[in-house]
């Protein structure tokens, strides 16, 4: 691997978060969000064309480490940045026409938005497990300011709340990671690689399986709290519903992802120092209870940020499930899953952002007639809404049917609780977005026009995977499959 791409891709959004901190106030500072959001993303297309021919690489020492599973991730991460820092502009355009927010927040927001795609590739990249608990730490810093910018004490709370429940969840991850250290040292020995994840999968048949067992208790936990699993999801929906939906976006579409593969990598070195079965049941049952808990507290909810907020819980509890039962076909569905749902779920608070403006309200019951509005809206949120929903041809419905068929060959009797799942969250939100979409309305139309590209460009690769899935991508999601065991 090229050095000079992979400090490129840590270097633009430092720099920029960095240069947005003293200039972010001025007329062009959106364009720079852009331009430097999108130079990460060039610079991950070049590193994952470098992985993918020459195969997994080290830089900086060893203290970075990409391969197959990560690299994609990358990828991933740096294009829904690049599509949110283009939906942001004009939002938040419209958000300082509607006296929402000042000039230093906007500031703010465009500092902290490149800092946070800053804290999540580190966290991707990263070969140290404790430099991962450190880049987690300081992604729940920035995100605490970016839901706390209205200053409204609404968003006040959701933040605290944010704060305090991920504060607790990663402590729990440093206790963890503290146990995973005292196991690793006894083999590894005091060389300063026993936190290095290439190291620890070397030794990790002989590591200590009490010690490693209480250990990933602590990592599921601790990082399971910032997945969105119950019991602690509930900063989850809060965030999602006080934040701008910029942010909401992010934190549905990355963080989540993020935190999850943090698990998966603490997952590898569980299975091979106590069991394949001691990791994959915790995750199926964390997995199983997220899943229900998220279905029905779905129809409570009235404002649609929040039902969306549970949607992604319900989805990210299916994936933690689909990895919790392990083996090719459901490692292969949960990486589709997390590609579909990462892609769909911020097309969706895209979307929802533009309606919410229009409308000037979150409430869904005065939510009405966005086909009349602006057909593009209303289409983009009924097409977002069925392809969340897993209806075909779009991706989700070929990832959650290769779950579901796996689920049933191997273990049947979680098949009526996932259908039961699935078939309420179905009829929740279809039946709450559809008078959304259809009806009469008087809303008036925003001073600066929307930025629809990012959701149909969204859209429309969930559309085309759910058709043909390009060989590459197949070829990734068996490698990384197959990296989990």
């Amino acid at each position: 691997m090229e050095p000079d791409i992979f400090i490129l891709l840590l270097a633009i959004p430092l720099v920029s978060g960095a240069l947005l901190t003293v200039l972010g106030e001025r007329e062009w500072a959106p364009n720079l969000n852009i331009i430097a959001s999108g130079g990460t993303f060039l610079a991950s297309v070049l590193l994952t064309a470098d992985i993918v021919a020459h195969g997994p690489r080290f830089a900086l020492g060893e203290q970075f480490f990409i391969d197959s599973m990560n690299v994609f991730f990358v990828t991933l991460t740096a294009f829904v940045g690049m599509t949110t820092s283009i939906f942001s502009g004009p939002y938040m355009k419209n958000e300082r026409e509607h006296g929402r927010l000042s000039a230093p927040r906007l500031r703010l927001y465009k500092s902290m938005f490149q800092m946070f795609m800053f804290t999540m590739l580190v966290a991707l990249t990263t070969n140290n497990m404790g430099i991962l608990w450190v880049a987690m730490e300081a992604a729940t810093l920035t995100t605490v300011l970016l839901v706390s910018l209205y200053r409204t004490p609404a968003s006040l709370e959701a933040a605290w709340k944010y704060f305090i429940l991920c504060g607790v969840g990663i402590a729990q991850a440093l206790f963890g990671t503290i146990l995973l250290y005292f196991a690793a040292e006894r083999v590894l020995g005091e060389t300063g690689n026993a936190l290095l994840w290439t190291h620890l999968v070397d030794v990790k048949s002989q590591l200590e399986p009490h010690i490693m067992a209480l250990s990933f208790i602590f990592l599921l936990v601790g990082y399971g709290t910032k997945v969105g699993l119950a019991p602690l999801h509930n900063w989850l929906p809060d965030a999602h519903a006080e934040g701008p939906t910029p942010v909401s976006a992010v934190l549905s579409g990355l963080l989540l992802n993020v935190a999850l593969y943090a698990i998966l990598r603490c997952k590898v070195l569980a299975d091979g120092a106590v069991s394949p079965d001691f990791a994959g049941n915790l995750m199926m049952g964390f997995g199983l209870l997220t899943l229900l808990m998220a279905a029905f507290f779905l129809g409570r909810q009235k404002d649609i940020k929040r039902m969306f907020a549970y949607s992604s819980i319900e989805h990210m509890g299916l994936i933690t499930f689909a990895f919790g039962m392990g083996g090719a076909v459901a490692n292969y569905a949960g990486f589709l899953h997390m590609t579909m749902h990462s892609l769909t779920k911020s097309a969706i608070f895209f979307a929802v952002g533009h309606a919410t403006q229009k409308t000037g309200t979150q409430l869904i019951a005065d939510i009405r007639g966005l086909i009349h509005i602006n057909p593009l809206i209303g289409w983009s949120l009924m097409l977002g809404t069925l392809a969340i929903l897993g209806m075909p041809p779009f991706g989700v419905f070929a990832s959650e049917f290769m779950i579901l068929t796996h689920a049933m060959k191997h273990y049947p009797w979680t098949t009526p609780i996932l259908l039961t799942a699935l078939g309420v969250a179905f009829a929740q939100i279809f039946g709450k977005v559809q008078p959304m979409v259809f009806g009469e309305t008087h809303a008036k139309p925003l001073p600066h026009a929307p930025a629809i590209t990012p959701v149909f460009l969204h859209l429309a690769l969930v559309l085309m995977i759910g058709l043909y899935i390009p060989p590459y991508l197949t070829r990734w999601f068996h490698e990384a499959a197959r990296m989990l065991g």
